[in-house]
């Protein structure tokens, strides 16, 4: 039988990130979300990419620059963004920044 509950704590706990890195570890895959913990060092860019299915963005540390479509906001802790399957999206970090993906579906 499954567990009825999965907690995960010191999400905000730093991680090891050598310069010039973004670390992910996939931290929770269930049937229909997979949960992954990013960390980028200051500079560090995920560029412009879409996504196959619905996703949420939750910045936990840090500063950066968050792409979404054609616009572009400041990415600062407590950020939640919502992401349709296909949106362009894009981050880059401008201090070591740490936030959580979440990915629904299959």
């Amino acid at each position: 039988m499954a567990e009825p509950f999965i907690a995960m704590t010191a999400l905000q706990e730093p991680v090891a990130v050598a310069a010039d890195s973004i670390v992910s570890r996939t931290l929770y895959t269930g049937d229909d979300v997979r949960v992954i913990l990013f960390a980028f060092a200051p500079g560090q860019e995920l560029s412009e990419h879409t996504a196959s299915r619905p996703a949420l963005i939750h910045i936990l540390t840090g500063s950066g620059r968050i792409g979404l479509g054609d616009e572009h906001f400041d990415a600062a802790p407590g950020l939640l963004v919502h992401m349709a399957a296909g949106l362009s999206h894009s981050i880059v970090a401008t201090t070591e920044l740490r936030m959580l993906l979440y990915l629904f579906g299959k």
